[in-house]
């Protein structure tokens, strides 16, 4: 049998790769992934630089990872509901297999595929832990609440092993060796030049993080990954999002290290593993109302009156709001295609409470610069903190960013990594300079309003102001 393997771009690996398996065991196999304008296009691929630079790693991997096995990726330019049904046509394949989707665009993508195909398109799991439909309520429905979700989830599924690479492939059959393809597109060819503060792309690098992270801070992770200033979380999202890692690949190895060493490792694992329980979660949601993706999960908030200010839009966006741990964030974007996730949920906060601006304002600017920039998890992350996704924090919780800088940046390490205008400004004052005494602010060098802005609204007041607001629009009519 000869199987068309349709690599796409959350399954870039070899390792724990069910459609690979499956071709592999059954005869000839022919690994193709389809450069497709939507995302290779100069004009598109700049919209997302962080983000192509680690697919472009991860392809280069893929391809070698491959060659080191006996056979060679194809790449080829084109639309994918046209690539893919023309190389089965002439290349008389027995099937095409890829790995399913949960987002709405590749499943609408996968249907044109599917119509265009005269060979079976096969679908198999592997983005998630579980397939679509494992976890239900009592009812036989889908869950909205995490909390019942993650302990049906403990409750009625199990984890298995991970399938292991195939140590050799067939090479490729000869009617695949004519196929026009390419090399991996370089940065320079798109437009973009290389950024060194990114993460690297690729299995090899994916799966070293995986192992500093269980044998160094896997440990004190429960307590460790909501403080901004040191490196407590696991920097394992983009090779989720890319599928260089399988979640199954992440599951089981910090439960072997828990079963391994319960007294030290149990809490910082079941904390590891309840993130990826809210993965599966937000796509558990999305698969019962793919409109999530477009308008908010509560329908009342369809009508909040959310305003339209650039100038406070730009301040936040470029890290000049006078609010250092907000400020902080934006500008660690940026720079890197990464933000702590607890500065996440304060700038998220911050945008939609105290300045009343749209949650899909700053979800669209999430999601052109992290690379580990996921639709599915970057929503359900601007809906929680807006208070409109759902089982997401109330509404009329207003994060404070002095507090919250106090708490999680106490020395205000991560403030001064990303301002290094308030570098020599004391840990008192850190996170609300506009309050340091004019003398702690001649000794830091620092000028209010010119080296540093001030506040562009008032803590307390901007929380009035959107509780008053939310409550008129939300409340029932």
């Amino acid at each position: 049998m000869r199987t068309l393997v349709w690599f796409r771009g959350k399954d870039l690996r070899v390792s724990d790769h069910a459609p690979l398996r499956r071709a592999a065991a059954a005869g000839e196999v022919v690994p193709l992934f389809v450069l497709d304008p939507y995302f290779f296009a100069p004009e598109r691929a700049r919209e997302l630089p962080h983000r192509m630079q680690f697919l472009l790693e991860s392809l280069a991997s893929l391809a070698q990872n491959l060659a080191h096995a006996g056979t060679r990726l194809l790449l080829v330019e084109g639309r994918s509901d046209e690539v893919v049904p023309r190389l089965a046509r002439e290349l008389a394949v027995d099937r095409v297999v890829a790995q399913a989707w949960t987002e709405p665009l590749g499943r609408a993508r996968d249907r044109r595929v599917r119509a265009r195909l005269t060979v079976p398109l096969e679908l198999l799991d592997g983005e998630l832990l579980a397939a679509h439909g494992a976890v239900r309520t009592g009812g036989g429905g889908p869950f909205s609440v995490f909390t019942p979700f993650a302990r049906a989830f403990r409750r009625d599924v199990a984890i298995g092993p991970c399938l292991p690479s195939p140590r050799t492939l067939p090479p490729l059959p000869e009617a695949a060796r004519a196929v026009r393809t390419r090399e991996v597109p370089t940065l320079a060819e798109l437009g973009l030049t290389e950024n060194p503060r990114l993460l690297r792309g690729g299995e090899r690098a994916a799966r070293a993080r995986l192992e500093a992270f269980v044998a160094t801070r896997l440990e004190a992770y429960a307590s460790g990954r909501d403080l901004l200033g040191v490196d407590g979380t696991s920097r394992l999202s983009q090779d989720l999002k890319f599928g260089v890692l399988s979640p199954r690949t992440v599951w089981n190895a910090v439960t072997a290290a828990s079963a391994e060493a319960p007294a030290r490792i149990e809490e910082g694992a079941d904390k590891l593993t309840n993130e990826l329980l809210w993965r599966e979660f937000t796509h558990h949601v999305v698969d019962a109302r793919p409109e999530v993706l477009t308008e908010p999960f509560k329908p009342a908030f369809r009508r909040f009156p959310w305003r339209d200010d650039e100038a406070s839009w730009a301040a936040w966006r470029d890290g000049r709001t006078g609010y250092p741990v907000v400020d902080a964030a934006a500008r660690e974007l940026l720079a890197t295609g990464f933000v702590h996730n607890r500065a996440r949920m304060i700038t998220a906060s911050f945008l939609t409470k105290h300045l009343l601006l749209s949650y899909t304002r700053g979800e669209a600017h999430y999601l052109r610069y992290l690379t580990d920039g996921d639709w599915i998890q970057n929503n359900a992350g601007w809906q929680w903190s807006a208070g409109c996704g759902c089982d997401a924090q109330p509404y009329f919780r207003v994060f404070n960013p002095i507090t919250q800088g106090q708490k999680f940046d106490p020395d205000g390490a991560y403030v001064k990594r990303w301002l290094p205008e308030l570098a020599r400004l004391d840990a008192k004052h850190i996170h609300a300079p506009w309050l340091a005494p004019a003398l702690s602010l001649r000794a830091a060098g620092l000028r209010l309003g010119e080296s540093y802005p001030h506040p562009i609204v008032d803590h307390a007041t901007a929380r009035e102001r959107f509780l008053a607001t939310a409550k008129a629009a939300l409340s029932p009519s």
